[in-house]
């Protein structure tokens, strides 16, 4: 099986659904040329049917991607997929994104359709797209709550009328890993032409485990993943862009899958996505928080002082950053104190930095943390002390 995975980028899509995310028509141009950029394969550019102006931009945006395939999201109703093959008029490489629910709870209160009902409408829908671009994906919505059987007879089904991808989306993001990998290894296995189709996830994080899920598909068969930057998406987002790929990159030793991004525009792709919808990033996000490549005890900036690789997994530089930071508080030692005074132009013996150190851990106490500015403060109050040399220093804290 070919170890490749694909990159499904829906952040113009089901990121933007998320409350307060919305974007207009030129900062999704612009998101949508960082992510063709970042190397994702399909850029999911919009719902058609959901108003003109998601059609213009879908219209838009497939004029201007030359590299990566762009995709429409459209139900199975014929007005919905008259209205997503519209809007791929111009794009290079045009997808129909097509789905229904198969969950028994969302054909009885949300569809009220019958599963025959259901299997119906989506042949039928990956017929007619099947008519108008060759790749066509079959999302089966909540599938993660939908019985194993009827999804191996829908997706044997959409596959025959030319489905080249079927969709096996935790919707609601009720799966848990273990159970979603053996849903994913059922169907592998079940779906007698699955070898001309690929297996794709698209992992909801309302239990947090949209990263873990989307991994564990990909371990039992699945071979395009469905993500946003920054894990935007909604309720609680969708698997997070980022993690995924890095968590492919980092343990490539137990992982051996490749991807089409270029990891170093992980970072620019985050902060851009966060300028546009003026929505920052948790200081503590993976990969792309504030404080991910951050260090402020003192045993750990020692470590990664001498050598990063003791206290950081990945590089900063590998994911767009060019460098760590190491913070200066009230946990650090008077390694990276020393380190930091060197930065600022100051050398310090042995006796003065420990002079200093209790200064610093005062302010620390008082602010969390210690800006350039308060340790050029602390050391214009102490003119009495020359520039020196620093001596050898032993210890990290």
């Amino acid at each position: 099986m070919d170890n490749h995975i694909t990159i499904f980028d829906t952040t113009l899509r089901d990121g933007e659904q998320s409350p307060g995310y919305s974007m207009n028509q030129q900062e999704k141009l612009r998101l949508a040329l960082q992510l063709e950029k970042l190397g994702v394969d399909v850029i999911e550019a919009g719902f058609p049917i959901a108003s003109d102006g998601d059609f213009e931009t879908v219209r838009e945006i497939g004029k201007v991607i030359k590299n990566s395939s762009v995709a429409a999201l459209c139900r199975t109703r014929k007005i919905d997929l008259e209205r997503a093959v519209a809007s791929l008029e111009f794009a290079k490489k045009p997808r129909v994104h097509t789905f229904i629910a198969t969950s028994d709870i969302h054909m009885k209160y949300k569809l009220q359709k019958s599963r025959e009902e259901v299997l119906e409408s989506a042949v039928q829908a990956v017929e007619y797209a099947k008519k108008h671009v060759d790749d066509v994906e079959f999302s089966a919505e909540d599938a993660s709550r939908s019985d194993p059987e009827f999804l191996i007879d829908i997706f044997t089904a959409v596959i025959e009328a030319g489905a080249t991808t079927i969709n096996v989306p935790d919707t609601v993001g009720y799966a848990m890993p273990w159970e979603y990998g053996q849903l994913i290894k059922t169907l592998n296995e079940g779906i007698p032409n699955i070898d001309k189709a690929t297996i794709s996830v698209h992992c909801h994080n309302d239990l947090g485990v949209g990263v873990a899920n989307s991994l564990m598909a990909i371990r039992n068969g699945a071979r395009q993943v469905e993500c946003t930057v920054n894990g935007i998406g909604e309720r609680a987002g969708n698997a997070s862009l980022e993690e995924l790929v890095m968590a492919l990159v980092t343990r490539k030793n137990i992982m051996d899958y490749t991807t089409s991004v270029n990891t170093k525009e992980i970072f620019p792709s985050s902060q851009l996505l966060a300028q546009i919808t003026g929505k920052g990033v948790q200081p503590n996000k993976a990969v792309v928080g504030e404080n991910a490549f951050a260090h402020e005890a003192g045993i750990h900036q020692h470590g990664v002082l001498k050598n990063p690789l003791t206290y950081e997994i990945m590089t900063p530089e590998s994911v767009g950053l060019t460098c760590n930071k190491i913070v200066i508080g009230k946990h650090s030692g008077r390694f990276a104190l020393c380190k930091k005074l060197e930065e600022l132009g100051y050398h310090l013996n042995k006796e003065d930095l420990n002079q200093v150190y209790l200064k610093v851990t005062k302010v620390a106490d008082e602010k969390k943390v210690v800006e350039e500015h308060d340790l050029i403060s602390i050391m214009s109050m102490m003119n009495d002390m020359p520039a020196r040399q620093p001596q050898s220093m032993a210890s990290g804290g």
